[in-house]
């Protein structure tokens, strides 16, 4: 085959979404044979499990499942999705098939810019599986970070009068740029109850585990009159119930009383920097299922 022709060959797999690397998520009520069955519809068809992980959670009766496998020839998912389908049905499974592709993030930010930073350089790495469409701001404080990594920048202000309009504007640029997941790396604005639902699932948030102890303002000096000795972070999936979401990953630093507020402060931005890029990696490589109010999480 012609060089020209390997091309086009492989133009057209990308644009069919063609691909020989995929992950099968899911999960269902414990019964007999799930395992089996999974199995037998891989290796039937002559694919090749490369992991493969469980949990049952036998307080609910439930278990999940996590598997990537590869094709010999490159193949669709949504082709892959409707044959499992036979499969799901039989143990009543509720699932999720995808390829290798990168999750196509959007960025939402506010005037603290550590979280996107660290999401810049992981992604620069290629840490993430992921890639970064766009950044979206209600101040115009980080631009210059976006747009110097390459990344397109777009300024929606907000105000109390705006936010309906802000707020379809975001759905606007979801669906115009295909955005699979929205990133709240320290977005300061509290979504409305109508828009969380439309993210169901596909937006992750982060704050400081010092909530609900420390609300409002200044929560690392409520923090240093306290005698605090853990500093930490919450990454989760944004609800309409404020910072309630199911949990994907926490971290924890630990401090001491030589930590005045800007040391604490310093700490806490770390710790919300680690635990945001973990929670978006573990998303975009299909390792957080949902387990009602909670996640699993196959690291």
């Amino acid at each position: 085959m012609s060089v020209q022709n390997l091309t086009t060959s492989a133009e057209a797999v990308q644009e069919e979404n063609l691909d020989t690397e995929f992950v099968l998520t899911a999960s269902c009520l414990d019964q007999v044979g799930i395992v089996a069955g999974v199995a037998d519809f891989l290796s039937s068809r002559g694919f090749n499990i490369k992991e493969h992980q469980q949990f049952d959670n036998r307080g609910a009766g439930k278990v999940h499942i996590r598997t990537a496998f590869t094709t010999p020839e490159p193949i669709s998912a949504k082709a892959l999705e409707a044959d499992f389908a036979a499969v799901a049905q039989r143990f009543d499974m509720s699932y999720q098939l995808r390829g290798s592709q990168p999750t196509r993030l959007l960025i939402m930010v506010s005037k603290g810019g550590h979280c996107l930073n660290d999401l810049l350089f992981r992604w620069r790495q290629g840490e993430l599986n992921a890639e970064i469409a766009l950044v979206v701001s209600n101040h115009e404080d980080l631009r210059q970070m976006a747009e110097g990594a390459g990344i397109p920048f777009v300024h929606v202000p907000i105000t109390k009068d705006t936010k309906e309009q802000a707020e379809a504007k975001l759905l606007e640029l979801i669906d115009e740029h295909d955005i699979d997941l929205v990133v709240l790396a320290r977005y300061m604005q509290i979504l409305s109850d109508e828009l969380t639902r439309k993210l169901e699932g596909r937006a992750i948030n982060i704050h400081h585990s010092f909530l609900p102890g420390f609300k409002g303002a200044r929560p690392y000096h409520q923090a240093h009159d306290r005698g605090v000795k853990m500093i930490g972070a919450t990454a989760h999936y944004v609800t309409a119930d404020l910072d309630e979401g199911p949990i994907i990953e926490q971290e924890v630093i630990r401090v001491d009383h030589t930590y005045d507020p800007r040391a604490l402060s310093q700490v806490g931005r770390t710790a919300e920097s680690q635990a945001l890029s973990r929670a978006v990696q573990w998303h975009c490589e299909s390792r957080v299922l949902l387990d009602g109010t909670s996640t699993v999480v196959f690291r």
